[in-house]
């Protein structure tokens, strides 16, 4: 039976709220060790306070992590596919330490499992492409908002929730391992390239029109 968007197992509403907890946490701690506000003025040097990191973190998570997951949960029963998140326990853990000892993200917090007989390829790569696409068009909906707003506070908030957007859509769709990217260079290498050139160039294409740190 094909399941709607809004159908959550009690399971999946576990992991996907812990894994937004435990991500945003991870990014927080990257995020005090940037300045953006200084950067807006040319200044990359300073750190953000954390009464900042820590809501730019969460609503950063929340938009690109889970509207990510679910893009792949989407496509999947769209083929009619039964679908599901499932965190990665270990790999939250790992994120947090990585972060603390590196100030960087290593972020593999868990996966959208489906379960079809006789999947194609162009689903598989479909359905991969899915969450990398939703990330870059949730990076380049913010970057569009930026120049609305005066207040350099919101700006940050849009600039980091942007950049970390990008972030998820461009690792993710490294062709590696069990990531995105892998299924779908098999799938359609030029979807592929064309995927994972638009959030490279939505970060470079402000920091050179505009000089925003992104």
């Amino acid at each position: 039976m094909k399941r709607s968007f809004w159908y959550f197992s009690k399971q999946e509403k576990i992991d996907l709220v812990i894994s937004w907890i435990t991500l945003s946490v991870a990014f927080a701690l990257v995020l005090i060790n940037l300045d953006l506000g200084s950067a807006l003025s040319g200044n990359l040097v300073g750190s953000l306070p954390l009464e900042l990191a820590v809501p730019i973190a969460f609503l950063a998570v929340g938009t690109g992590f889970i509207f990510h997951e679910l893009a792949h949960r989407q496509a999947a029963r769209h083929f009619g596919f039964v679908s599901e998140y499932r965190a990665w326990y270990p790999m939250l853990g790992l994120a947090v330490v990585f972060a603390v000892l590196t100030g960087w993200i290593l972020a593999a917090p868990g996966a959208t499992y489906f379960f079809a007989n006789n999947v194609t390829r162009k689903q598989n790569g479909i359905i991969s492409i899915a969450g990398p696409v939703t990330n870059i068009a949730i990076g380049l909906f913010l970057i569009l908002l930026i120049p609305l707003f005066p207040n350099n506070l919101i700006k940050i908030v849009l600039i980091s929730a942007s950049r970390i957007n990008f972030f998820f859509a461009l690792f993710n769709l490294l062709p590696i391992w069990v990531l995105d990217g892998k299924k779908v260079l098999a799938w359609n290498p030029i979807a592929w390239f064309a995927a994972i050139i638009l959030p490279i160039t939505a970060v470079l294409f402000p920091m050179l029109l505009f000089g925003w740190f992104i």
